[in-house]
């Protein structure tokens, strides 16, 4: 007697094979998870080593901590401070911020930054460019935010390094 199951492996494998799509969607996704996280870790040493790049640059200018010259200072180039004459420490204060927030811009995606005395290190505002510093106490703050999703909004309380310097 013939038994009629005809088409019964096809049927078992079209299951399988749905059954790997599923997958290998999953795979892409975890492929794409990993990536980005991938990416984020990356900004967020980046940030943090040009944290630690403008707190050595404070250590070697310690009469420019001294005297406040690097509270909340915009920065700009100071092209004595790149000669054999040199310059004052306001001056290469003012050149140190200058170049920081170059490095800043060149390494993170929309890379902004701030360095001020702050007596409280959290910050409550929704703005990046209010930093809420409130410019007293002994320490000073470096606060970094950048566009993490590159989507052109900044959150500068998600995607942001805040490092203390005491000098």
């Amino acid at each position: 007697m013939k038994s009629s199951i005809g088409g019964f492996t096809l049927l078992e494998v079209l299951v399988a094979l749905v059954v790997l799509s599923i997958g290998l969607l999953g795979l892409a996704g975890l492929q794409l998870t990993s990536v980005t996280n991938t990416r984020d870790a990356y900004y967020r040493s980046q940030a943090l080593m040009l944290s630690y790049d403008i707190a050595d640059r404070m250590r070697a200018n310690l009469t420019g901590v001294e005297n406040d010259d690097y509270d909340a200072i915009t920065g700009a180039a100071v092209a004595a401070c790149r000669t054999t004459a040199g310059c004052t420490p306001a001056q290469l204060a003012t050149d140190d911020v200058f170049l920081w927030r170059q490095s800043l811009n060149a390494t993170l995606p929309t890379g902004q930054g701030i360095v001020c005395l702050d007596s409280d290190v959290t910050d409550d505002v929704a703005v990046a460019a209010a930093s809420d510093c409130d410019g007293s106490g002994n320490q000073y703050v470096v606060k970094i935010w950048w566009d993490q999703d590159r989507s052109g909004a900044i959150d500068p309380l998600v995607e942001r390094v805040v490092t203390v310097f005491v000098p």
